[in-house]
């Protein structure tokens, strides 16, 4: 809930691949306000419309953004990749709510979109996440295997990579308790360069009492809701100590994870906003005993990686080729998923 990212990638959605420039768009602390009331009020999705549009308007103008920096105009471009904004994730239940209107963006810019990419996965059993693991055995094609990718954003999950395996599943929180925490705390949405947890003392054993939820032991694939945890645990402490045994936990939780993986990997790459967190980082050294990697060291655009990633799953959806796979969501067989929304009002969208 912190902005909407958006990449150009040209790819035929296997091998061949060329990233090109990316921009990040942060949402202002009034609508990021907004939005977060709306997911804490557990929404139906008739309540939905108006700041639904307003999560697709702000879509629109990332594409606008994009486009003139890349100097290309709507014409050049083939498709539209669309996560959405989550609001819930109930894959036990078989529900998943990413929204956003793909036929307002679709006739906003008069490209095609592709979007809703997680409920057929989730429809046909599977976790409907983490989706990127694909991409992530693209980007990493010449790398030595075995490697994890790990992707801290509201949620962590991690990508295990093999020479001819891929497993992948949410870790536990990633940014998510962290955020809240310090925006409860502090009024601020993030902890900025790590500075409050590096401040604080790490309660261990409020850690390891964390560490007992069910979903740990649980053999992946599996996924979580960036509501699945509570703050109560850490609700005693100091602003900095919360933040410290909270950084703690996530880091915590990858190295539970990794006891999941086939083998050990070789390396530990680290993308989305929890990179940025250099506290964040030294504990994920600290406790999986692998010293953690920005991306960006492995020449990786690390705050587009995500946006990137569904680019190149709407051409795999595009072309029928699969998305999610029995190592990644734990769906029973390879299968494709996203919508196609071709624009309607293609003269007044490109006028």
């Amino acid at each position: 809930m912190d902005g909407v990212d958006a990449a150009l990638v040209e790819t035929d959605g296997e091998s061949r691949l060329t990233l090109g420039p990316a921009t990040s768009s942060p949402f202002d602390p009034a609508f990021r306000t907004k939005l977060r009331t709306f997911v804490a009020s557990v929404p139906d999705r008739g309540s939905s419309r108006e700041i639904e549009n307003a999560v697709t308007d702000l879509h629109v103008e990332a594409v606008n953004r994009l486009l003139e920096k890349a100097k290309l105009t709507r014409e050049a471009v083939d498709l539209i990749g669309f996560h959405g904004q989550t609001i819930w994730h109930r894959p036990q239940v078989r529900e998943t709510w990413q929204m956003g209107d793909a036929q307002r963006l679709a006739d906003a810019t008069g490209i095609t979109v592709v979007s809703d990419f997680r409920t057929a996965d989730v429809k046909a059993g599977g976790q409907g996440a983490p989706l990127v693991p694909i991409f992530h055995a693209a980007l990493a094609r010449n790398i030595e295997k075995p490697v994890g990718i790990l992707n801290i954003g509201g949620v962590g999950n991690i990508t295990w990579i093999g020479e001819d395996a891929l497993l992948a599943f949410d870790t536990g929180p990633g940014n998510g308790l962290l955020d809240d925490w310090v925006s409860k705390r502090a009024g601020l949405p993030m902890d900025e360069d790590g500075r409050i947890g590096a401040a604080g003392r790490v309660h261990e054993d409020i850690v390891q009492k964390m560490l007992a939820k069910d979903f740990f032991a649980k053999r992946p694939p599996k996924s979580l809701d960036r509501y699945d945890f509570s703050l109560d645990l850490v609700s005693a402490l100091s602003t900095e100590d919360g933040a410290a045994t909270l950084t703690a936990f996530t880091a915590a939780c990858v190295s539970e994870a990794l006891k999941h993986c086939p083998s050990r990997p070789k390396r530990l790459l680290v993308t989305g906003g929890g990179r940025r967190n250099p506290t964040m980082m030294a504990m994920f050294t600290k406790y999986t005993g692998i010293a953690a990697e920005s991306v960006d060291a492995q020449g990786w655009q690390g705050d587009a990686v995500e946006a990137q990633a569904f680019a190149y799953l709407a051409v795999r959806s595009f072309r029928g080729l699969p998305v999610t796979f029995p190592g990644t969501t734990g769906v029973s067989q390879p299968m494709t998923g996203g919508v196609v929304t071709p624009p309607v009002r293609r003269k007044a969208a490109t006028a």
